[in-house]
């Protein structure tokens, strides 16, 4: 019998980058959003091995994939005897900064924790997905999120306000690790107001929180990718109420209170990038 998981992507309302740590990684503070664009990750339990395939070129289907990965963690550390076959529809754009990766592997751990009756609480589950990478825990949980630490530390917070999210991705792909290691941390000028960002999703105020959405990494992104800076001004020139770049980029996101101002912009901003989609905001998942 095959199972069926969706996984959504997400959005960064706020990055800050606390420090560089010794073993190279960095110290953030981040406020993490879910939003309606799901990949779907179908899965058949199959005797021994793990075996992926894909609507998608952009992706590795071999043991460097991480939903790979995550089929691989599990079998080993439960001992278990079945394989599976996992087929990944994609359509959240690869390497954009929206967790593409992240939350198809939570997509599997959740699968296989039904398809292997594994019986894993959500806590076990993002426990696992912490092995697997940074924003595995939070495509776990969904929802909002303040994340600190490495970005897994998480503190579920109120839903963001309703909202139209335009996400626009350039036909650039960037790298995460090359996004890091070119931030230079003494040159940040501003950076975010987690206080006010977290106030004003607590009081719904969809103004104030499109006013302080802020990300660090947007100049080291800017100076690899200059389309971004080109598509967040022309999100704010067609009426987004505010615009930022999600993680590492290089997608642009503009936040919108209703459906038509956001198609506005989507039909005047579609001929500068690769892949557009107008999404609303998504709630987390239960326990």
């Amino acid at each position: 019998m095959p199972y069926t998981e969706k996984g959504a992507a997400k959005i960064n309302l706020a990055i800050d980058v606390l420090r560089k740590r010794t073993d190279g990684y960095h110290d953030v503070v981040m406020i993490m959003q879910t939003v309606a664009l799901y990949d779907t990750l179908t899965l058949k339990s199959t005797k021994d091995e793990i075996k992926l395939s894909s609507n998608s070129c952009s992706i590795p289907l071999d043991n460097t994939n991480i939903v790979y990965k995550a089929a691989e963690y599990l079998k080993y550390k439960y001992g278990v005897k079945n394989g599976a076959y996992i087929h990944i529809e994609k359509n959240i754009p690869v390497a954009a900064g929206l967790a593409g990766g992240s939350t198809d592997a939570a997509a599997a751990l959740r699968l296989l924790n039904k398809a292997w009756d594994l019986r894993l609480t959500k806590a076990e589950l993002m426990d696992a997905g912490r092995k697997l990478g940074a924003d595995v825990p939070f495509c776990i949980q969904g929802g909002t999120a303040l994340a600190e630490g490495l970005g897994d530390k998480l503190t579920p917070i109120k839903s963001m306000p309703d909202c139209y999210i335009l996400l626009a991705k350039p036909s650039v792909s960037l790298s995460t690790k090359e996004v890091y290691q070119s931030l230079i941390l003494e040159e940040i000028k501003t950076r975010p107001d987690i206080k006010a960002m977290l106030s004003a999703i607590n009081a719904g105020d969809l103004q104030k929180v499109s006013e302080n959405l802020c990300n660090v990494l947007e100049a080291s992104s800017i100076k690899m990718c200059p389309e971004v800076d080109a598509i967040k001004k022309k999100l704010l020139e067609y009426g987004a109420m505010g615009s930022l770049m999600s993680g590492s980029g290089p997608t642009v996101y503009g936040v919108f209170d209703n459906m038509p101002a956001a198609y506005n912009a989507y039909d005047n901003i579609k001929s500068m990038v690769r892949e557009i989609f107008v999404v609303k905001t998504a709630v987390g998942s239960d326990d």
